[in-house]
C-alpha cells in the first residue's frame, strides 16, 4: 500500500462523513423546525395553529383529560423536541421526547389504519429513532461537548426513556 493510496482512502472517508453530516443536518433542520412548528400551533397559535386553550379542548375530546396537562405537554414536547432536535443539542433527550410524542401520536391514531391515521406518528418516530442511533453529527451544538452521548447505548437509553414516558402517558389517559 503507497502513501498515495491511504490518503486517497483518508480523503474519501472524510468526504463521506461530511456528506453525512451534511444530511443528518439537512434532517435534523427541516425535521425538527417542522415539529417545533406543530408544538408552536398548539401552545401560542402561530402558524395557523388554534392556540392553547382549543388545544386543550381538542385534547380533551380525545380522552386526554384534563386535557390543560396533556394538551400543554403534547404542545411543550413537539416545541422544545423539535428545536432541540433542529439544533442538535442534547440529543439523546431530544430524540427521547419526539420518540415519545410519536409513540403516542400511533397509539392515538391506530385505529383509523395507517393512512390518515398513524402514519405521521410513524414518521415521526422513525426519524427520532434514526437521530438516536446516529447522533445528530458534526453540524450540531453537541459535536465535541463534553455532555455530547452519541452510540448504540444512548440510542437505546432514547428509546427506552420514550417508550417509558408514552407508557406513562397512555396509562394516565386510561386512569384519569
Amino acid at each position: 500500500m503507497t502513501a498515495d493510496t491511504t490518503l486517497e482512502r483518508a480523503a474519501t472517508t472524510q468526504g463521506e462523513s461530511i456528506s453525512a453530516d451534511t444530511g443528518l443536518l439537512i434532517l435534523r433542520l427541516v425535521f425538527g423546525l417542522l415539529f417545533a412548528a406543530h408544538g408552536a400551533q398548539k401552545l401560542f397559535g402561530w402558524f395557523g395553529g388554534e392556540g392553547l386553550a382549543a388545544n386543550n379542548a381538542g385534547f380533551e375530546k380525545m380522552g386526554f383529560e384534563p386535557g390543560t396537562v396533556f394538551g400543554t405537554v403534547a404542545g411543550l414536547s413537539e416545541f422544545v423536541g423539535g428545536l432541540l432536535l433542529a439544533l442538535g443539542a442534547f440529543t439523546p433527550l431530544a430524540a427521547a421526547i419526539v420518540l415519545g410524542t410519536g409513540i403516542v401520536i400511533v397509539n392515538t391514531g391506530f385505529g383509523k389504519g395507517l393512512l390518515g391515521g398513524y402514519e405521521m406518528g410513524l414518521l415521526f418516530a422513525v426519524v427520532a429513532l434514526a437521530v438516536a442511533f446516529t447522533g445528530p453529527g458534526r453540524f450540531a451544538v453537541d459535536y465535541g461537548r463534553p455532555w455530547a452521548r452519541t452510540g448504540l447505548t444512548w440510542g437505546v437509553i432514547s428509546v427506552v426513556t420514550a417508550v417509558v414516558a408514552a407508557a406513562v402517558t397512555l396509562i394516565g389517559k386510561a386512569v384519569l
